[in-house]
């Protein structure tokens, strides 16, 4: 096991499938105390069982249901931690979804859902977090940073996507949430970044990964040639997390396998 997180305590929303799993077990390897968060009792299983995962390997932390989109809820998991564990060194805000549709033909609830969960959840989630950090101040003996909040965003906070424009939209807004919440907090060494996925092989996106044809189509918007794994993003997590980027705030990570090179024009469009 690694030590770069040692002492710490970190919360990972929707970690209970995808890149919050792949999140949650990096952070654990690197030492840190994980909250496993998850949203609703069919996800209970798989996220008891990722904690068993990491517990049979050496690591520690719970599970807790919670829907970030929730007020209430996300209040009394910030409780509920600090209660069993004394603080919260660490959020990663990846609790997310997708409600797809037309433009023309998207509903009202289908934006308010997505809406409410990807960018009011990380609202909810940072405050909360923002004030244990704030209450409880600087740790030296674990981090540089008095505190540390990872936003999951996507390339989508850069490259429109029609048919996805609640997503999109979401994804845009967690990047003025995270540099305005950086630049509020960095007096207080509150680290706030993003990471911005592009394809990761998750549950989420199997229709673009799960038959050759589809896997050959991604890879025309992929000059690396290859589809991410939620371990890459675990990686840049800890990475993120660590005193190795104490001087890194503010900052979208793009991690895509160079989607952002925009590879369809390699050709001259």
């Amino acid at each position: 096991m690694d030590t770069e997180l040692k002492g710490q305590i970190a919360i990972i929303t929707g970690a209970s499938s995808g890149i919050g799993t792949g999140i949650a077990k990096s952070m654990a390897e690197a030492g840190a105390t994980v909250i496993i968060n998850h949203s609703s009792d069919k996800s209970t299983e798989a996220a008891d069982a990722i904690l068993k995962e990491i517990t049979d390997a050496g690591g520690a932390g719970m599970v807790i249901k919670c829907d970030v989109s929730k007020e209430d809820e996300v209040i009394k998991m910030f409780a509920d931690v600090v209660a069993a564990y004394g603080t919260v060194d660490i959020l990663v805000n990846n609790a997310g979804l997708q409600q797809d549709a037309k433009f023309d033909e998207m509903t009202l609830a289908q934006w308010q859902k997505v809406i409410d969960v990807n960018l009011t959840g990380q609202f909810l989630c940072a405050r909360e977090a923002i004030r244990e950090f704030l209450r409880r101040g600087p740790r030296p003996e674990v981090s540089a940073a008095t505190g540390k909040i990872i936003c999951m965003s996507s390339v989508h906070e850069l490259i429109p996507w029609a048919g996805h424009v609640n997503y999109a939209s979401s994804k845009g807004a967690i990047k003025m949430l995270m540099q305005s919440l950086a630049q509020e907090y960095g007096d207080r060494q509150i680290r706030v970044n993003s990471i911005c996925p592009g394809a990761i092989q998750t549950p989420i996106n199997r229709p673009a990964w799960d038959t050759p044809q589809a896997l050959n189509s991604l890879m025309q918007l992929i000059p690396y040639n290859r589809i991410g794994q939620p371990k890459d993003i675990g990686n840049l997590a800890v990475f993120l997390a660590s005193d190795k980027s104490d001087y890194i705030t503010g900052a979208s990570i793009f991690i895509d396998g160079g989607m952002t090179v925009f590879e369809s024009f390699a050709d001259g469009g």
